[in-house]
């Protein structure tokens, strides 16, 4: 059981580049004790390494981008298409690098003026065509392991810039640690966006709650719209009406609005 174990969290390790401690208890169900004697069993195979308060995968063991999260395909393909009916025109709007929002392009609507504002090479490439829409890129150095461009040189760019809304994604999302990511890199890009951002949509699946990874680029309550693939649990869908948060369940293609 204790080898399964081992297993489980070293691929857990490799599907989400970077896991903090808290989180890797919390998704095992076992204690910091237990956790970090099966990371030290790990380390010894150099398959990952240590950093600041968690573990992080080597890169030349990380998942590709395109096959993280495959069984949840079509529910992320269900958000994206949602999220694209509340871009209109006129509209300056960022697109986050993601496997959910990858597809929001496809589905957007032909509206006059639209500009999208992003670091995500997919949302580039699918955009770059597009004669109705106005590209901006930022970042200037490339991820391939996120197929994103990042970089803390280009910033202070965004201060020129007024984002009518952001599309964001999350590799984790909880009540108590908001909206999470693994690479310091791109959190400093999404906690910049979400500040500057009019409105903030979120779209995460239902996979995506209840976990945490090593920091957080916003709190929940930062989020105007959540377009899931699934009505929520009691407990996250009170917090919502209680931050006024709007829940979107993309397959049903219905919502509500807290009070």
């Amino acid at each position: 059981m204790r080898e399964k174990r081992l297993q489980d969290i070293e691929d857990y390790i490799h599907s989400v580049g970077t896991a903090s401690l808290d989180e890797l208890c919390e998704h095992f169900n076992v204690s910091k004790n237990t956790i970090r004697r099966d990371i030290s069993n790990i380390l010894d195979k150099g398959t990952i390494q240590k950093v600041y308060g968690g573990v992080t995968s080597m890169s030349s063991h990380l998942i590709p981008f395109e096959n993280r999260d495959i069984t949840n395909s079509s529910a992320k393909t269900a958000i994206a298409k949602c999220a694209a009916r509340f871009v209109e025109g006129n509209e300056l709007i960022y697109i986050d690098s993601g496997t959910t929002t990858r597809s929001m392009v496809e589905y957007l609507p032909r509206v006059p003026k639209l500009t999208i504002l992003t670091n995500s090479l997919d949302i580039i490439n699918a955009a770059a065509n597009l004669e109705h829409i106005t590209l901006l890129t930022i970042g200037n150095s490339y991820k391939r392991d996120t197929k994103s461009f990042v970089g803390n040189d280009s910033l202070h760019i965004l201060d020129k810039y007024n984002i009518n809304k952001a599309f964001m994604a999350a590799t984790g999302v909880s009540i108590e640690s908001g909206l999470t990511n693994s690479d310091i890199l791109e959190y400093e890009i999404k906690k910049k966006i979400v500040d500057k951002a009019q409105q903030v949509y979120l779209l995460a699946d239902a996979s995506k709650f209840g976990r945490s990874t090593l920091l957080t680029y916003a709190p929940f309550d930062k989020v105007d719209t959540l377009i899931t693939s699934e009505p929520l649990s009691k407990e996250y869908q009170e917090y919502c009406d209680e931050h006024g948060i709007a829940v979107i369940a993309a397959e049903q293609e219905s919502g509500t609005r807290g009070m």
